[in-house]
């Protein structure tokens, strides 16, 4: 589900995507929202049915179970707007809210979940940042489950079967430029994890992929750059907090 049905505006002139978990967050949201279940706890049974590759099959169990236990919508989503955002990330959204209007277009791609993002990024008042945010559809019923559904299906063997992040990337950066007319300067991608890793391999050598320092993301692409040199294209700076980025950011930001 792409939230924000509205074209944005032509005139920005870089592209930035955020992943959500364990980067604009300092925890994983499906992890948390447990905090909610009876016992802050799982069944061993229901943990015992997940498979790799298939996590959002695992958490619609998940939600399904905590419904059946007469969790309510209040209570997931106060265990989610108690979720601390990364180190500096609240820095880096008023670095880029304080810009002028057609420097940055920002973006949210990330396999949580519509209900758990917006929850958060309307506590702490940074829903208006972004244009698009691209994730997991997620409502709650007349029976007050929430049910989650899949982003979309893809034929990446490298990804879970519910999103590809480079699918998305693509074609997103493809439509806005055939709506712009141009391409942008520069994109920018934010990220931590395995499936941030995708994208970032279709990013350009003026591009920049920011993997937060010792993740998934970034060790993926330090093992590319030892295996293959030169496969990877994009400038990599790895991030412990939000102001790494922004220091990054300016420096872009002030080139003509």
């Amino acid at each position: 589900m792409a939230a924000n049905s509205a074209t944005p505006p032509s005139d920005r002139r870089f592209l930035i995507f955020f992943d959500f978990d364990e980067t604009i967050v300092n925890e994983s949201s499906d992890d948390v929202v447990v905090q909610a279940a009876p016992g802050q706890n799982l069944p061993a049974w229901l943990k015992d049915t997940y498979r790799p590759g298939h996590y959002n099959e695992y958490m619609q169990r998940v939600l399904a179970y905590m419904a059946e236990k007469g969790v309510t919508e209040s209570a997931i989503r106060s265990v989610i707007e108690k979720i601390p955002a990364s180190p500096g990330m609240q820095a880096l959204f008023q670095f880029l809210r304080n810009r002028p209007p057609q420097d940055f277009e920002v973006v949210l791609v990330s396999d949580a979940n519509t209900f758990f993002i917006e929850s958060w990024l309307r506590r702490v008042g940074a829903r208006q940042l972004f244009v698009k945010i691209f994730t997991n559809p997620a409502t709650f019923d007349k029976d007050g489950r929430l049910v989650l559904r899949p982003f979309h299906s893809h034929s990446c063997l490298r990804c879970p079967e519910n999103m590809c992040k480079q699918v998305i990337l693509r074609d997103y950066v493809m439509r806005r430029t055939q709506e712009r007319g141009r391409p942008f300067q520069r994109v920018f991608y934010v990220g931590d994890g395995a499936n941030d890793f995708c994208p970032s391999l279709i990013l350009g050598p003026r591009d920049t992929a920011f993997a937060r320092r010792d993740y998934p993301m970034h060790r993926l692409i330090t093992e590319i750059h030892e295996a293959r040199p030169g496969e990877f294209k994009a400038v990599t700076v790895p991030w412990a907090s939000g102001d790494d980025v922004v220091e990054r950011l300016r420096k872009h930001a002030e080139e003509k």
